[in-house]
C-alpha cells in the first residue's frame, strides 16, 4: 500500500482534523511533526510541499495536498468507503454545506477567541476583541445547536467528515476560561464524539505549549 505521510504538529487544530480523519478510516500513516516548537516550516522542502508554509500537509503517492478541509475530504473519499462522505450527491450536499459553513462562519469566531485567550500573552489581551470573538462564537454555536437538536450529528444523524472539521473546536471551547450558554444539542453531540476513540486520541490533547506563543 502506498505510504501516507501527514506533516504538522499534534497541537494544531487543523492538523487534528486530518489526523482524526485518518484514524477514523483506519489508515496507517507516518506522522512527521513540524511547525511550532518543531520548526521546519521555513525549509525549502516544506515550502515545495506548501507555499503557504502552514500545516497540515498530506502526501499519498504522487499527491501532495494542503488545506485541512481538502485533506479530510480526500481521506473520506479515498479511504472511507462512504462512511464519512456518502457517494450520492444529495447525501453529500448537507455534509459539504456544514463543512463550508464551518470554514466561512464558525471558525472565524472560535479561532479568534483561541488566539486572543491562549496564543496571546495575558498582558496583551484585547478585551474588546475577546468580547467580539466570544459573541461571534456563541452566535455560531446557537446555529449548530438548533441543527443538533434535530440530528444526532452536525449534517445528518450519521457521523460524517463535517463532524470532524467542526468537532475539533469542542475540546478547546470546553477547556478555555469562557462562559458558554446552555447548548443541549451541542453538549449531546460532544458526548457522542467523546465516545469515539479517534476523537479522544487526536483532539483531546493538551495545548499548553501554545500558551503565549503568537507565532505558528
Amino acid at each position: 500500500m502506498t505510504t501516507v505521510t501527514l506533516w504538522g504538529r499534534a497541537s494544531s487544530a487543523n492538523l487534528q482534523k486530518a489526523r482524526w480523519a485518518l484514524e477514523e478510516v483506519g489508515v496507517a500513516f507516518d506522522h512527521r511533526e513540524v511547525g511550532g516548537r518543531f520548526g521546519g516550516l521555513d525549509t525549502q522542502q516544506f515550502g515545495a510541499m506548501n507555499p503557504n508554509r502552514l500545516v497540515p500537509v498530506l502526501q499519498h503517492g504522487d499527491l501532495t495536498l494542503w488545506e485541512s478541509h481538502a485533506i479530510v475530504r480526500y481521506v473520506a473519499a479515498q479511504f472511507g468507503g462512504g462512511a464519512l462522505w456518502p457517494e450520492g450527491p444529495a447525501d453529500r450536499a448537507p455534509i459539504d454545506q456544514w463543512t463550508d459553513w464551518t470554514a466561512t462562519t464558525f471558525q472565524k469566531g472560535w479561532i479568534a477567541l483561541f488566539w486572543q485567550l491562549v496564543r496571546t500573552p495575558p498582558d496583551r489581551h484585547d478585551k474588546a476583541a475577546i468580547s467580539a470573538a466570544l459573541a461571534e462564537t456563541i452566535a455560531a454555536l446557537r446555529i449548530m445547536d438548533a441543527q443538533l437538536q434535530q440530528t444526532d450529528h452536525l449534517a445528518t444523524d450519521a457521523f460524517s467528515y463535517a463532524d470532524i472539521v467542526a468537532g475539533v473546536s469542542l475540546y478547546r471551547l470546553t477547556t478555555m476560561d469562557i462562559d458558554l450558554p446552555d447548548l443541549p444539542g451541542v453538549a449531546a453531540w460532544h458526548e457522542r464524539l467523546k465516545s469515539r476513540p479517534a476523537f479522544e486520541k487526536t483532539v483531546c490533547i493538551s495545548y499548553d505549549e501554545l500558551r503565549g506563543r503568537s507565532a505558528h
